[in-house]
């Protein structure tokens, strides 16, 4: 089965750990480092890591290529992206030591016009066809508009292949709103981003189970909903759950949504039945929260914290 990310507005992650942020004073950083990413080369790096064969494509600037390439290159995942002149955005994300939590500032992407999406489209052909899996995630340049998730989705399955989508606002938006033939077969918004598709708050896990089931009956086979430490909600066919993880010691945030993403890539590849999916995506997301960067532990730690993973089954 062939797995491919693709990643249209990808980042060098500058994360700064601070004792604690403090809004409008001067501080004095604890520590810094990069790490090239962007959500599709995160999802790809964590699969990449569990031992999977992984394609990655979408747009890069050749003005600062190293770090990717040497982050592809050291993963051994296929490097397929569309190389183009500029750099590739710097996003600054500002962790507070006092309680873990992470401002992210997200700078503007590369812009780019028709032929070079049409390059990302004749790579994406080239990669799937029937069986194989795609991931369609992170935020968009704003020289494309809202529906190209929606398009190369329908353009994904047309060829046979499976979609898992992890946008946010219009992108996500614009991809629920397409024909029944062509919705993504799996979705991971988290509870922030379900509430801005439903346009009202979902305060209850009562409301956030109706949501995604109305996604699920819509004709979405998987839908996932992240909760943060309260763990994520699962629908599909065969039911609805959520899986609680177990207590993690947090190195860095940065990316755990990203590992979700990637675990459920996973377990769709093996073929899992539900709570044991489940198990691996929060796995894959626990495990990653005790590394910096979009690394995953070795496998049998992973598998370790998969078999702590409580899961109930809700009506």
């Amino acid at each position: 089965m062939r797995l491919v990310t693709l990643t249209l507005n990808p980042a060098i992650d500058q994360t700064v750990t601070l004792d604690a942020l403090t809004p409008g004073s001067v501080h004095r950083a604890r520590s810094v480092w990069s790490d090239a990413g962007g959500k599709g080369v995160n999802v790809a790096c964590c699969l990449a890591d569990w031992g999977l064969a992984i394609a990655a494509t979408g747009v890069l600037g050749q003005d600062n290529a190293a770090p990717f390439a040497q982050l592809l290159a050291a993963k051994s995942i296929d490097d397929r992206f569309v190389w183009i002149p500029g750099e590739t955005r710097t996003n600054l994300k500002l962790l507070d030591a006092s309680g873990g939590d992470t401002t992210d500032i997200n700078l503007p992407g590369l812009e780019f016009g028709p032929s070079t999406v049409e390059a990302v489209r004749a790579v994406l052909a080239d990669l799937t066809g029937p069986g194989s899996l795609a991931v369609l995630a992170g935020s968009l340049p704003r020289s494309l508009g809202p529906d190209i998730y929606a398009r190369l989705t329908a353009e994904l399955k047309r060829r046979g292949a499976r979609v898992v989508l992890d946008a946010s606002g219009p992108a996500l938006a614009a991809a629920l709103a397409a024909g029944r033939d062509s919705l993504p077969d799996a979705i991971k918004p988290n509870r922030h981003e379900l509430e801005e598709w439903a346009g009202r708050p979902l305060p209850t896990l009562a409301d956030v189970l109706d949501a995604a089931h109305h996604l699920q009956r819509s004709g979405i086979a998987l839908v996932c909903v992240s909760l943060g430490a309260e763990g994520a909600l699962f629908v599909s066919s065969e039911g609805a759950l959520r899986a609680l993880p177990p207590p993690t010691r947090v190195a860095s945030t940065v990316g755990a949504g990203d590992a979700l993403v990637a675990g459920l890539v996973a377990g769709l590849h093996d073929g899992l039945a539900l709570p044991d999916l489940a198990r691996r995506a929060l796995a894959f997301a626990a495990g990653k929260l005790s590394r910096t960067g979009a690394n995953l532990p070795p496998r049998a730690e992973v598998e370790a914290i998969a078999a702590e993973i409580q899961v109930e089954r809700l009506g």
